[in-house]
């Protein structure tokens, strides 16, 4: 029989769950707080599903919600991908509001995975830390054939995410001892799960998975990952991507078995 705490850790993940989904969609919300929940976030879901719309809003929704006017989020991509494929907004967003102010935009070549990393190992350097840093496209950035030449070894991506993962992971938990400070990244990937998720699980416990459905709308799945490595699904979010506009359908609990 299930005892009493453990029936008490579920709930609140549920709780949690329904939460952190809301954070890609524009809802009204109450205050979240990020040193509540796990600092490092990945987002991952086939192309063309929406996810720098959802990351996007992610940025808007943190800058929104921090008390501090002053506070910022750093959205890192590389502007051609933006600019080939812009995000999408909600419903009822005025794109011509001040919060967007406090998104500041750092563009990294295509295939610049170096920059990533000297973006975070100078990290602990700064007078004060953004709320929020979104990289989108993180996989992206890591090229097969470069990362072998620079490493001389054939797992050379592999080897590349490792170090640059680690930097990420050290520079977000120095942040958090002086405020909340959150990271989220995404990933494409076309089968189930990301490529790379044996890396990212060494990191990263909290894992939002997209998957398409047979209405043209998307599903996004939290899954939270124990040290086993083992995850548990808990809500889903259903939404599309139409007219220009990111649409939240609804948001449901799931099996765990499902």
């Amino acid at each position: 029989m299930m005892n009493l705490f453990r029936i008490n850790q579920i709930k609140a993940s549920l709780s949690y769950g329904g939460i952190m989904l809301e954070r890609f969609f524009f809802t009204k919300q109450g205050d979240f707080h990020p040193q509540e929940s796990d600092p490092i976030t990945l987002l991952s879901g086939p192309p063309s599903s929406g996810k720098t719309s959802l990351l996007f809003q992610f940025a808007v929704n943190s800058a929104s919600q921090c008390s501090n006017v002053n506070s910022k989020v750093v959205f890192i991509c590389s502007r051609r991908r933006l600019e080939t494929k812009p995000p999408y907004l909600a419903q009822g967003i005025d794109p011509g509001c001040d919060i967007f102010k406090r998104i500041k935009m750092k563009y990294i070549n295509d295939d610049d995975d170096e920059g990533i990393k000297k973006y975070f190992a100078a990290f602990h350097l700064k007078d004060t830390f953004p709320v929020a840093v979104v990289v989108d496209d993180f996989g992206d950035f890591f090229y097969e054939r470069s990362c072998q030449e620079r490493y001389g070894n054939p797992r050379g991506r592999d080897l590349a995410m490792v170090r640059t993962l680690a930097l990420c992971h050290n520079a977000i938990i120095f942040a958090n001892k002086t405020g909340p400070c959150r990271l989220l990244l995404s990933d494409t990937h076309n089968g189930d799960s990301p490529r790379s998720l044996f890396i990212y699980k060494r990191w990263i416990r909290t894992i939002f998975t997209v998957k398409g459905d047979d209405s043209g709308s998307f599903c996004l799945k939290y899954n939270k990952y124990s040290e086993s490595g083992s995850s548990k699904g808990t809500k889903t979010a259903k939404y599309s991507v139409a007219f220009q506009y990111l649409l939240l359908e609804g948001i449901t609990e799931v099996d765990d078995e499902e």
